[in-house]
């Protein structure tokens, strides 16, 4: 893609998804996620009711009588994207392709973040980390990420969530909320890796699917490839069981990934490219807030 095409893009996608960010999700992004904790912020005089376990004793000893720290939410964030760059992101047959609805919805994402002044980073993954943008802040951050997202050509197609995960914990030291942005067309077990990333981050997993996923229509003949391996074979869709099968399979997949996010107690939200992502953002967002 030249550079002038790639640039207008950015521009066109930070034209909707600033706005969407600032109309739509500007209250429900702050409700929805929160601060890293507690930070403390001042000492005052005991007060009836407070909790003793607060109590300052240095200070209390000092002063000869109690005093009890004061604690504030801290509201500053870091926002990690995990963005699935895998060959099966290449694919679309509605409105635009998966990985154009994950750029969408990632840089929505990164809109919010930065209007709650806070640091957002990214890690481009497929079987390996492909690339690691760490977080900052800043609109000039944001499009960069973005021209990144429309531009970037990974070495591998295929897809290892477990990788992205242990990544994410060994390289964010401190709490963050992190975004796994995928298909979820994988082949690797990652649930006990999710386990352990979510009880160190705030992990939430965004689905990004093609209807015909889900359901095949009946057109004939049809040639299909696996984009990750590039093996190819022909399908008749005419066939009535084939096209029940191919559903059903879609079903047990789809109950096995909410049973394995479930079970890691991770918040998850399915997104068929024919949809309109902000509905489902803001469900996702109001359960959460």
């Amino acid at each position: 893609m030249e550079t002038s095409e790639i640039l207008k893009k950015v521009r066109k996608i930070e034209i909707k998804t600033r706005g969407l960010s600032q109309n739509i999700f500007a209250g429900q992004y702050h409700s929805a996620f929160k601060g890293r904790g507690m930070a403390f912020s001042e000492v005052r005089e005991y007060q009836f009711g407070d909790d003793v376990r607060d109590i300052d004793w240095n200070v209390t000893a000092r002063f000869h009588r109690p005093y009890v720290k004061v604690f504030e939410e801290e509201r500053e964030l870091t926002v990690m994207l995990l963005i699935d760059v895998s060959g099966s992101l290449d694919f679309g047959t509605t409105r635009q392709l998966k990985k154009d609805m994950v750029t969408e919805i990632a840089a929505t994402i990164a809109f919010s973040a930065i209007q709650n002044n806070d640091k957002i980073g990214v890690i481009f993954f497929s079987d390996r980390i492909e690339k690691y943008i760490p977080p900052k802040k800043g609109r000039k951050h944001i499009l960069y990420i973005i021209r990144e997202m429309l531009d970037f050509h990974p070495e591998s197609r295929r897809t290892n969530i477990t990788q992205a995960l242990e990544f994410l914990t060994k390289v964010m030291k401190r709490r963050c909320t992190a975004f796994v942005l995928s298909d979820f067309y994988c082949r690797d077990d990652f649930e006990n890796t999710l386990t352990i990333a979510n009880n160190k981050h705030d992990v939430v997993a965004l689905q990004v699917y093609d209807v015909r996923a889900r359901e095949l229509p009946d057109v004939g003949l049809m040639r299909v490839c696996d984009a990750e391996t590039g093996h190819e074979m022909y399908i008749d869709t005419s066939d009535r069981k084939l096209r029940q099968a191919h559903e059903e399979h879609w079903r047990s997949r789809q109950e096995a990934l909410r049973q394995s996010l479930a079970k890691s107690n991770v918040d998850t939200v399915s997104i068929a490219t024919d949809e309109d992502f902000v509905k489902k953002l803001l469900l996702l967002f109001s359960k959460r807030g």
